[in-house]
């Protein structure tokens, strides 16, 4: 199923500002010459959160120069990069009618609380931030770590819902 080439990964979230942002620029800077991050949203915020690029740049995560919320859509018309794995990371977007994705993508739910929509003073606000970094960031590294082309499809499915399972 998977040859000697970079692998293409897409985030998902309803907003497409902070959780997903944040597992796009983890992957980018934690799987560098496998993978290909991308993420979005299916109602975009139009806007990346100032606390998930404050948090990237305190964690010392680079941001990816084209770092942008945007809509799922453009991941479903042709031409669009072909996804190997599309990753949900919000409960909504686990329950909204997706696109379809060319090249039917292995697909799995990685959920996590809403920094965003965190309650507190600025510092308590950015406490809820870095630990959903830090989950995002524990999950991606297992996930990069998988054996992926020596896996077969039933195995990997099982791997990829499990580390969904992992906080």
């Amino acid at each position: 199923m998977f040859g000697q080439r970079k692998f293409n990964v897409l985030f998902l979230c309803t907003g497409n500002s902070a959780r997903s942002i944040m597992a796009e620029a983890v992957l980018a800077h934690v799987g560098k010459g496998r993978f290909t991050a991308f993420s979005a949203g299916s109602h975009p915020a139009g806007e990346v959160n100032p606390l998930t690029i404050a948090t990237l740049k305190n964690a010392r995560i680079p941001l990816p120069a084209d770092l942008r919320s945007k809509s799922w859509d453009e991941f479903a018309k042709p031409g669009a990069p072909k996804m190997d794995f599309v990753f949900t990371v919000c409960d909504s977007a686990k329950g909204e009618v997706c696109p379809i994705w060319p090249g039917q993508p292995m697909t799995a739910h990685w959920g996590f609380e809403d920094p965003a929509a965190a309650q507190g003073s600025e510092a308590q606000r950015l406490a809820v931030f870095y630990e959903v970094l830090r989950q995002i960031r524990r999950r991606i590294e297992i996930f990069t770590s998988l054996p992926i082309k020596s896996l077969d499809t039933m195995a990997l499915q099982k791997k990829l819902d499990e580390i969904g399972e992992k906080k």
